[in-house]
């Protein structure tokens, strides 16, 4: 790779200059009081009495990221500009929001939420579908200055009861219901009131969008529960408003929660200035979505930070419209979802999870949807199509690609790129508009440069501001190609994370501590090449272990992947008496490829063979099992190894009926049975046939 790409440059220029490179990009923003400093470092000192490196990103500044989201558009003569672009299948709803009409809304709604008490500093929890009110209430918090706690619309009243405890909201907004594809209407009171009771804190107002598909009754006044129309309405009778509150820099924007290791969500906290100034490069130099003219289709619930960046404050921040999509990839109506939406919309950029690529190929294996929007002509405005929230195997970007150079916009690309809720935006990319990074200002106007080649498996290069190694366990970095810990060096980009909400020791302790503070351990394994490209290969603890070598479900997977009739697949480990683990698939295949016993054996042979061809003889699979829709997920796309490997190690000792650990972000419990299931009918064959599989040390049995 030339060194001379822009996109190269920018890496360089925000690492070694971070002062100067950042110091453009916040320059392109309204602040209430302008920075004097870009990056200061310090040292931070624990309760505990431990110490580590921190950071702070322009630690003098005050910003409103509401005025840059809106105010200042309409101000510019952008007001008629269309800001969000609402397309709800379930409903038959259709709804467009100038940046004018959003400035109404949410500057009303501010209004209501002052008078109900909410205040600068104040936290207030969002508990949305993805509507139209979801954004004016996230946008109206930020107006007052208050931090809004994101928790998935639906989510079980006992994962809602936790997230109320740790953040301690003064109000709770919500909806009468979410409509879960062709499931129809989820109540959200049973939901909420549950939480209410099952939490120790004890929110004092719960406000309610009602919604005529199942309306939220009765709506009890006494304990605190509102009507957010009716409030709206009077507090628009009566010319109530709010004006913008700007905070610090370094206040919070939002608390999104994260799923650990104990069970207890951790709260990852946003800041304001680093947020908007890292989301307005971000938007123009990654995704290539610069202003007005410009749609963005991110196709994620709000409660998945991938939303909250570029559904919401991305696309606002640089004045172009978003695409509100409340349905689903297949079943609203069919697999032409996305093709529609990208042809009615004159999409540019879009940003889906693999997995909804892998249901839509399910759907339509022969991508009849696909081309025929494309024959018509209906892709032209598709520059790219981002993938995000898992590995991408490279299988599925080939095929994608392909069908975007047939259908889309000249040189229309297929991105995989890497990051986390801690990131708040991509760690890792190929940039669609490199020069942008050297002049944001005006990034359509500079003369541009072709993007960076891209290299299907690989999730880009590292994004400004973003220091990513590979070291080994002891912390030494490791050379080229190299499988080990990928870690970022401190600090990390403006819109990363620097302190989990009211937990500092927790900070320090799950991502500072296992490499005595000096990276951050972002909990992934995979390897840097020779040209900087970066591979994701696997979680940490998703790395098998057989025979003291180190495999990569995600190298796995992909090798699985190559075989035409294999639509999906998840690579665990099984417990082995010999070698310790063996890798154990869990596939999804075109109809009819595995409906016989013979065919399923031809099948595993042909895979087992791709495994040793691709991976090497080590890598042999210890079994398959072959099926629909037993690999369980999470709401953001996140296929939950962890479920089946759990199910796998029960089985072979004997309690496959034992209880799961199954997080409370899992989006259907349903799709856990089926695998348990399968595993089931898997064993009782295994038995049949004389064969079993053991671990090399048994455990006792537990107590039913």
């Amino acid at each position: 790779m030339t060194k001379d790409h822009p996109q190269n440059q920018a890496q360089t220029h925000s690492l070694t200059s971070p002062d100067t490179f950042w110091s453009h990009q916040a320059d392109q923003l309204h602040w209430h009081k302008k920075p004097t400093t870009v990056l200061q470092k310090t040292t931070k000192q624990l309760p505990s009495g431990t110490s580590h490196d921190h950071w702070a990103w322009f630690p003098d500044g005050e910003i409103s990221t509401c005025y840059n989201c809106i105010d200042r558009h309409v101000l510019a003569g952008r007001g008629d500009a269309p800001a969000i672009l609402y397309d709800s299948p379930v409903t038959n709803k259709k709804e467009t929001y100038t940046y004018a009409r959003l400035l109404d809304e949410v500057e009303v709604f501010a209004g209501v939420l002052r008078e109900e008490g909410v205040k600068k500093g104040d936290v207030v929890l969002v508990y949305m579908p993805m509507i139209p009110a979801a954004l004016i209430g996230i946008l109206a918090i930020n107006r007052l200055g208050a931090i809004h706690a994101v928790v998935f619309g639906g989510f079980a009243s006992g994962a809602l009861a936790q997230r109320i405890e740790a953040s301690k909201p003064v109000a709770i907004l919500t909806a009468s219901c979410g409509i879960e594809g062709s499931k129809g209407p989820i109540g959200y009171q049973g939901f909420v009131e549950e939480a209410m009771k099952i939490s120790s804190w004890k929110p004092p107002k719960t406000i309610i969008w009602q919604r005529d598909e199942l309306p939220w009754r009765p709506i009890d006044r006494a304990n605190g529960q509102r009507k957010w129309q009716a409030l709206v309405k009077s507090c628009r009778a009566r010319g109530w408003r709010a004006e913008c509150v700007s905070v610090k820099s370094t206040d919070g924007v939002y608390i999104i929660y994260t799923s650990g290791t104990t069970g207890l969500p951790k709260g990852v906290l946003r800041e304001a200035g680093g947020h908007a100034v890292g989301l307005h490069l971000m938007i123009s130099y990654l995704f290539g979505i610069h202003g007005p003219g410009d749609v963005m289709g991110c196709y994620s619930d709000i409660g998945w930070v991938v939303s909250h960046s570029y559904t919401l404050y991305g696309p606002l921040l640089t004045g172009a419209a978003t695409v509100l999509y409340e349905g689903k990839p297949v079943g609203t109506p069919d697999a032409s979802a996305f093709w529609r939406l990208a042809e009615e919309y004159k999409i540019n950029t879009m940003f889906t999870a693999p997995t909804a690529l892998r249901a839509i190929r399910k759907e339509d294996p022969d991508n009849v949807h696909i081309s025929r929007v494309g024959e018509r002509g209906g892709l032209k405005s598709l520059r790219a199509l981002f993938l995000a929230g898992e590995r991408s195997e490279p299988s599925i970007i080939t095929m994608y690609q392909d069908l975007l150079a047939k259908h889309a916009a000249p040189g229309a690309l297929v991105i995989d790129n890497w990051w986390s809720s801690e990131s708040g935006s991509p760690i890792s990319g190929i940039a669609l508009v490199p020069h942008a990074g050297h002049n944001r200002a005006d990034p359509i106007s500079t003369p541009s440069h072709p993007p960076l080649k891209i290299k299907p498996g690989s999730a880009g290069k590292a994004m400004p501001g973003f220091d990513v190694r590979v070291v080994s366990d002891s912390g030494e970095p490791l050379p080229p190609n190299t499988m080990g810990n990928i870690v970022l060096g401190l600090p990390l980009a403006p819109t990363a994370f620097r302190t989990l909400w009211n937990d500092e020791e927790r900070f320090y302790k799950g991502y500072l501590k296992r490499f005595d503070g000096k990276y951050i351990d972002t909990g992934d394994a995979g390897i840097i090449d020779e040209d900087g490209y970066i591979h994701i290969m696997a979680r940490s603890d998703d790395i098998i272990n057989v025979a003291a070598h180190r495999l990569s479900t995600g190298q796995l997977e992909q090798a699985i992947t190559t075989h035409p009739d294999v639509t999906e697949a998840c690579v665990v480990g099984i417990p082995d008496a010999l070698k310790g683990q063996m890798p154990f698939a869990f596939i999804a295949t075109s109809h009819g490829v595995a409906d016989t016993k013979e065919k399923k054996e031809k099948l595993f042979q042909e895979v087992q063979t791709l495994v040793r061809k691709q991976v090497g003889a080590i890598a042999s699979l210890g079994g398959m099992i072959e099926g629909k829709g037993m690999i369980p997920k999470t709401r953001s796309g996140k296929t939950l190894r962890r479920v089946l490997k759990e199910l796998l190690e029960n089985a072979v000792h004997g309690e496959v009926d034992k209880e799961l650990n199954v997080p409370s972000t899992v989006e259907d419990m349903g799709v856990v049975e089926v695998a348990r299931g399968k595993v089931k009918e898997y064993f009782e064959e295994l038995e049949k046939g004389g064969k079993r599989h053991a671990s090399i040390e048994g455990r006792e049995r537990s107590k039913l």
